[in-house]
């Protein structure tokens, strides 16, 4: 079913993902799609599509910004990534980079919620008494998310991944998406406000 509703999703905003990707391409240099190895369900390694938001050769550059890294545990996370494109950061603020990963939803490796998917080196440093999150499929969005995200410490995303999974049901799914439906508008709004004001002055 989530499949399904993925594809016709696809369809619907299908024109604004043409729009994002041809400003990515236009505004930088680079492909518009970034992909990655994460770890899914059961510890099954997949590839993660999400659009461009930093410079083509933000890999290679991340051992020089890993003094910037804000998350504790075995993450790495930067809000203000200086590897970011301009519009790149517009779209990662908005959550508008990981649209993509509806493809991801399509092939059956993600879900539209369950808890997100880390890189593989990630991954492999997570504690044991947290391996049931890698019992489900991932998700595009999460708990965690609409919980705090970046203002909470990695043991608490962890947790959170852990209750989702205990209280998961089809309300719960419906709850979570559509509060990061919110947040998206809200994060968006405030990002353009913010746009707007930098012009004026």
């Amino acid at each position: 079913m989530q499949r399904l509703l993925a594809f016709i999703l696809l369809l619907l905003i299908s024109p604004i993902m043409a729009f994002l990707c041809m400003f990515v391409k236009l505004s930088s240099k680079g492909p518009f799609v970034f992909k990655q190895k994460r770890i899914g369900q059961g510890f099954k390694t997949f590839t993660i599509y999400k659009i461009r938001t930093m410079v083509k050769n933000a890999e290679t550059l991340k051992n020089k910004v890993e003094h910037l890294n804000q998350a504790d545990g075995p993450v790495f996370k930067i809000r203000d990534d200086p590897r970011f494109t301009g519009f790149g950061r517009f779209l990662s603020h908005t959550g508008m980079d990981e649209i993509l990963q509806i493809i991801n939803i399509i092939k059956g490796e993600m879900s539209f919620v369950g808890p997100r998917p880390l890189p593989v080196k990630e991954a492999e440093k997570v504690s044991k008494k947290f391996y049931k999150r890698f019992s489900i499929k991932p998700g595009i969005t999460s708990l965690w998310i609409i919980k705090g995200a970046h203002n909470l410490s990695f043991e608490q995303w962890m947790m959170l991944d852990l209750e989702y999974i205990e209280k998961k049901s089809i309300l719960f799914d419906i709850y979570i998406f559509l509060s990061t439906v919110l947040l998206m508008l809200q994060w968006t709004n405030k990002k353009i406000i913010d746009i707007f004001v930098s012009t004026k002055k």
